[in-house]
């Protein structure tokens, strides 16, 4: 798909690719799991669904927050890409408490690439999950 911009009265194309991936949950509304744009990788919010059930797994928060974020490698990996390139991760979290624990998990995703990245305490998230995380790629 491209889209017409104009930028200052130039006019610009980007062109837009919808990445998808049976190794990762089907999004559960209207929405991708991840587009790309120019070089820019918007990954949608994931949360600890199965990918081949599409339910919620059951375990503590430690198995939700690695199945978050092996969904989120599906994605990336279906990309060309991987957690090198990520510029910035949004965390969801329904409890601050797990606030370490999360830090404990990501770091074994991330090793020594530390992306910026937002921790914001919500009240709910979809499927009664307890972690949510999306992310920027630059590639």
């Amino acid at each position: 798909m491209s889209t017409r911009r104009e930028f200052f009265g130039v006019a610009m194309f980007a062109a837009f690719k919808f990445i998808s991936t049976s190794d990762a949950p089907k999004a559960i509304g209207p929405y991708s799991q991840a587009v790309r744009a120019g070089n820019t990788l918007y990954c949608s919010g994931q949360i600890a669904l199965d990918p081949a059930t599409g339910n919620l797994i059951e375990g503590d928060f430690p198995a939700q927050a690695r199945r978050v974020l092996d969904n989120l490698k599906a994605v990336l990996h279906a990309a060309g890409t991987d957690f090198r390139h990520v510029v910035k991760a949004t965390v969801y979290l329904t409890d601050l408490a797990n606030f370490q624990t999360l830090n404990t998990i990501y770091a074994e995703y991330f090793g020594d690439h530390k992306p910026a990245r937002s921790t914001i305490g919500v009240a709910q998230l979809p499927r009664g999950a307890a972690v949510e995380i999306d992310l920027i790629v630059v590639t």
